[in-house]
C-alpha cells in the first residue's frame, strides 16, 4: 500500500507540474525519467522539515546547489545504507580491479568516487577465499554455529568476504610498498616494477599513516556493524603493516627492537578478531571476552607456526617473519632458544584458559586445529603438541642469490 500511495503521490505532481507548464511538451522516455524526478524532488520540497517554512527550504536550495556536482553525488552514495541505483550500487560497493592496479585503469564504476571507496580485485578475494574458510571452520563453533549447515555460512558470507577480501586488497599495496623501499625490482617490457609502483606507493603512502580503513569504517557504520572494538582492531592492522614495513624495509644498519617484532606477531591475525566480533555484530549477540582472550593467544601460536613453515619462503620474498627478525637481532645461535621461550610462555597461557574452556568447545577446537595442520601440510605446530626449527639463513642476500641462480 505505501508502495502505491507513493506512485499516486507522484502521478498528482506530475499532473500538477503538466497544468503550470513546468514540463517539457514532447515528453520522451529520457525525459519521462527526467519529469519523474522533478516531481520526486517537489514531493520533497513540500514535506515538513522541523520548522523550516518553504521560502527558508528555496532559500538553502538557492544557496546550496551550485555546490552540488556529480563527483559529489557519487561520493555521498558512498556513506548511505540500503540499496541505490546509480554508478556505486549499494552501500558495501565493490569495485572490480585490474590484478595489476598499477597503471590505475579500473572496470566498471566512477572514477570520481574512487578515491573513498573500497578498491577490491579479483586477486584478493581468491586470497581472502582461504581465510573465509579457515575462519568458518575454526571459528563458528565459538558461537553455536554449525558450518556443516550451508544456511549458516551464506547468511553472512557477503559480509565477511567483503571485508576480508577489502584487507587483503591493501595487505597486497602494503606489500608493494616494502617491495619499493628495499627497491626489489624487476624489468618488465623495459620498465621496472619500482617504476610502476612508486606512483602507487607515493599515491596512497599518506592514506596509511592516516586512515587506511576510512572507506571500510564508513561503510560498516552505515550498515549498523561498526563497533569501537572493530575500529580498535582495524587501527591494530595500521600498526602491524607499518611495523611491517619497518621491519622488512630496515638495512643491515638499521636498527630493529625485539619489542616491534613481538608486537607485530601479535597484531599479524587482527583481520581474524575482525570478523569474529563483525560475527558477534552480525547474530546482535554480546562479546565473549573470554572467548576472545583464548582465541587471541591461538592465534599468535598458529602464527608463529606458519612462520616456521613458511621461513625459507619469507626469506626469499621478504615477508615479514618472526624467525627472521630473531635471528637477526640475537644470532643464529640465540635465535632458536629466544623463540623457544617465547612460545612456551604463550603454550602455558593457552594451556591455562583451555582449561577454563567448554571441555566440549574445547575438544572441537583442538580437532579442528590438527586438521588445519594436517591440511596445510605441516609436521609439527601447537596442536601437536611439537616444534621443529627450520634450518637458519644467516645470509639472506646470498641465499635468495644462490636461489635465483639454482632457479
Amino acid at each position: 500500500m505505501e508502495v502505491l500511495k507513493k506512485l499516486e503521490e507522484i502521478q498528482r505532481m506530475l499532473m500538477f507540474m503538466d497544468y503550470q507548464h513546468f514540463l517539457s511538451p514532447t515528453p520522451t522516455s529520457s525525459l519521462s525519467d527526467s519529469h519523474r524526478f522533478l516531481a520526486q524532488f517537489l514531493l520533497f520540497l513540500i514535506e515538513p522539515s522541523g520548522k523550516l517554512s518553504i521560502d527558508d527550504k528555496c532559500s538553502l536550495i538557492s544557496q546550496h546547489l551550485p555546490k552540488i556536482s556529480p563527483s559529489f553525488l557519487e561520493n555521498a552514495l558512498v556513506v548511505l545504507p540500503g540499496e541505490r541505483t546509480g554508478v556505486l550500487g549499494d552501500s558495501l560497493s565493490i569495485d572490480l580491479v585490474k590484478e595489476d592496479f598499477g597503471d590505475g585503469s579500473r572496470g566498471s564504476g566512477s572514477n570520481a568516487a574512487c578515491e573513498d571507496m573500497a578498491l577490491i580485485g579479483l586477486d584478493a578475494m581468491q586470497r581472502a577465499n582461504s581465510t573465509i574458510e579457515d575462519f568458518c571452520r575454526s571459528y563458528f563453533m565459538f558461537h553455536g554455529m554449525d558450518v556443516n549447515r550451508p544456511e549458516s555460512i551464506f547468511k553472512y558470507l557477503p559480509v565477511l568476504s567483503f571485508v576480508e577480501s577489502y584487507i587483503y586488497q591493501l595487505d597486497t599495496l602494503n606489500e608493494k610498498m616494502v617491495d619499493v623501499s628495499v627497491s626489489k625490482v624487476a624489468v618488465r617490457d623495459g620498465r621496472s616494477d619500482k617504476e610502476a609502483y612508486s606512483t602507487l606507493a607515493c599515491r596512497f603512502n599518506k592514506d596509511f599513516e592516516s586512515d587506511t580503513f576510512r572507506p571500510l569504517t564508513i561503510l560498516l557504520q552505515c550498515n549498523g556493524l561498526l563497533t569501537k572494538r572493530i575500529r580498535e582492531e582495524l587501527k591494530n592492522g595500521e600498526e602491524y603493516w607499518a611495523l611491517e614495513r619497518r621491519l622488512c624495509g630496515a638495512s643491515e644498519q638499521d636498527e630493529i627492537s625485539i619489542e616491534d617484532a613481538l608486537r607485530a606477531i601479535h597484531l599479524k591475525s587482527f583481520d581474524y578478531r575482525v570478523l569474529n566480533l563483525l560475527l558477534y555484530q552480525l547474530q546482535g549477540e554480546e562479546v565473549n571476552d573470554f572467548h576472545m582472550e583464548f582465541l587471541t593467544i591461538s592465534e599468535y601460536l598458529v602464527e608463529v607456526s606458519d612462520d616456521l613453515f613458511d621461513y625459507e619462503e619469507d626469506v626469499l620474498e621478504n615477508n615479514f617473519n618472526i624467525l627472521r627478525v630473531f635471528v637477526r637481532i640475537y644470532g643464529a645461535s640465540a635465535a632458536p632458544t629466544m623463540l623457544a621461550k617465547s612460545i612456551a610462555e604463550a603454550e602455558e597461557k593457552y594451556e591455562k584458559l583451555s582449561k577454563a574452556l567448554d571441555p566440549k568447545l574445547y575438544a572441537s577446537y583442538q580437532r579442528r586445529c590438527e586438521e588445519a595442520t594436517r591440511e596445510g601440510g605441516k609436521v609439527s605446530g601447537y596442536s601437536l603438541g611439537s616444534w621443529t626449527i627450520p634450518p637458519l639463513i644467516v645470509d639472506e642476500e646470498l641465499y635468495r642469490s644462490s636461489m635465483s641462480d639454482s632457479s
